[in-house]
C-alpha cells in the first residue's frame, strides 16, 4: 500500500517536493524543488489502507480523525499542491472507477423530497449562527463575493456582489420579489432596502429564520422571512432570485425546481441563479464533502442546468461566469476561521475545527485551480421583458 500511495502523490506533487511519513517511521520524498517541503505524517496502517484504496474521501476523514497530520506547512498547503497537480493530470483508472460509479447512483444519494431535503440543510446551516459570525462578514452572506481586485476586504467585496446582484434583477419600487434560500436575511433586507420592493424570503434553516426575522423587526422594512420549501410556496411574484440553493436542489429535481419558477413568476417577471458550477462534464459529489458537509449536495455542470430550463419553456437572457472570485471568498473565509479557531474547538470540538479548516482549504484549492466557478443565469417569460443590453446591471 505504501509504494501505492508514494506513487499516487508521485504523480500529483511537483514542487515544493512532499515528504511522506509512513505509520513504520519510514520516509519517503516526492516531487522537487528548491523551496521547503511538505511533511505529511500517516498515523497508523489502517488509514495507509483507507488512503490507497478511496483517497478522495480517506484524506479528509483522516485530516478530521487526526489520523494524518501536516507537521511542516498547513493544510491549505498540502492541499493546494494536491489539486494543483489534479488539475494536470488524469485521474487513475481506480479513481475515475470510483466517480463513474458515484455519478451513477447520484439521483439516489441526491432524493431531496422536502422531508430530505430539511434533514439536509438542518445538517449543515443549523449550526450555530455565533459559529458563522467566526469567518463571515458582518452581514453574514455565505456565498461567492465579487472581488474587483483580490486586495479589497471581504466586507466590500460582499456588498458589491448584493450590488451586482440586485442590477441585474431590475427591480422596481412595489414590486413584490421572492428569496428562495435567503439565509441569514442580508440580501433580502438589501433589496427591500435599495429598491422599494417587498420581499418574502424562504428557508428550511430554523437557526437562519430566527435571525432574519429579528433582522426584519429591527429593519423595520417590508420584508417577510419564512421557514418553507420551495415547492410549496405561492405567488405571483414580479421577480425571483435564489442564491447558494440551488446546490442543494438535487438533480432528480432540477425541471421540478425551474418549473415552479415559471408558475410563480408574472408574465413579465424575471428570475436570477447564482450557483456554484463546473466547467465540466456532469459529475458526482466529493464524498467528503457529501458525507460530512452539505449531504444531498451537487455541482452542476451548466448543460444540466440549461436543459431543464429549456424543458420548463423560461428564457435565458443573460449567463455570466464568476472565475477565482470564490476562490478570493473562500480565503478570506479560511483566513478568518483560522484566526478565532480556539472559538470554534470551544463552541464544538477539535474533530469539528478541523473538518472545517479542511472543508474551507479543499474548496478554495478547488475553485483556484480545478474546474469549479460561479454560474449567475438570468431568466425571462418573454424576450421584451429587459432592455437589450447590459447597460442598466452596471448602475
Amino acid at each position: 500500500m505504501r509504494s501505492l500511495i508514494e506513487s499516487m502523490l508521485a504523480r500529483l506533487v511537483k514542487s515544493p517536493p512532499l515528504e511522506i511519513v509512513f505509520a513504520d517511521g519510514s520516509h519517503r520524498m516526492v516531487g522537487a524543488g528548491d523551496k521547503p517541503a511538505l511533511t505529511m505524517r500517516i498515523m497508523d496502517r489502517p488509514t495507509e489502507l483507507k488512503l490507497a484504496l478511496n483517497p478522495e474521501l480517506a484524506l479528509g476523514e483522516a485530516v478530521m480523525d487526526g489520523r494524518i497530520v501536516v507537521e511542516q506547512g498547513s493544510v491549505y498547503d498540502l492541499l493546494d499542491m494536491l489539486v494543483a497537480g489534479l488539475h494536470v493530470q488524469t485521474p487513475s483508472a481506480w479513481v475515475q472507477t470510483l466517480g463513474r460509479a458515484r455519478t451513477a447512483v447520484r439521483r439516489f444519494s441526491q432524493n431531496n423530497t422536502p422531508a430530505w431535503a430539511r434533514r439536509n440543510v438542518a445538517r449543515h446551516y443549523d449550526l450555530k449562527a455565533d459559529f458563522f459570525k467566526l469567518f463571515l462578514d458582518e452581514d453574514m452572506q455565505y456565498s461567492c463575493a465579487f472581488f474587483e481586485r483580490p486586495d479589497i476586504p471581504l466586507e466590500q467585496a460582499q456588498a458589491t456582489k448584493k450590488h451586482r446582484l440586485i442590477a441585474k434583477l431590475a427591480v422596481e419600487p412595489g414590486q413584490r420579489v421572492l428569496d428562495i434560500g435567503s439565509g441569514w436575511g442580508g440580501l433580502g433586507l438589501s433589496i427591500a432596502r435599495e429598491t422599494g420592493a417587498t420581499v418574502k424570503g424562504i428557508t428550511l434553516s430554523t437557526e437562519q429564520l430566527a435571525i432574519a426575522q429579528e433582522r426584519a423587526v429591527a429593519a423595520n422594512l417590508p420584508v417577510e422571512f419564512k421557514l418553507e420549501d420551495y415547492r410549496h410556496t405561492a405567488g405571483p411574484f414580479d421577480r425571483i432570485i435564489s442564491v447558494g440553493m440551488f446546490e442543494h436542489v438535487g438533480v432528480g429535481y432540477y425541471r421540478t425546481y425551474f418549473r415552479k419558477i415559471s408558475e410563480l413568476l408574472t408574465q413579465d417577471g424575471v428570475a436570477l441563479v447564482h450557483t456554484i458550477g463546473r466547467t465540466t462534464p456532469p459529475g458526482a459529489t466529493n464524498p467528503f464533502i457529501a458525507k460530512y458537509i452539505f449531504p444531498g449536495g451537487y455541482i452542476p455542470a451548466l448543460s444540466e442546468v440549461t436543459a431543464a430550463i429549456e424543458q420548463e419553456g423560461l428564457i435565458i437572457t443573460d449567463v455570466e461566469v464568476l472565475r477565482l472570485h470564490y476562490a478570493e471568498t473562500l480565503k478570506a473565509w479560511r483566513e478568518r476561521f483560522l484566526a478565532r479557531r480556539a472559538e470554534a474547538v470551544a463552541m464544538y470540538d477539535e474533530r469539528f475545527a478541523r473538518m472545517w479548516e479542511f472543508y474551507l482549504a479543499a474548496s478554495e484549492a478547488s475553485f483556484r485551480h480545478n474546474d469549479l466557478v460561479v454560474f449567475q443565469l438570468q431568466l425571462a417569460k418573454t424576450f421584451d421583458t429587459l432592455p437589450v443590453t447590459r447597460g442598466y446591471m452596471e448602475k
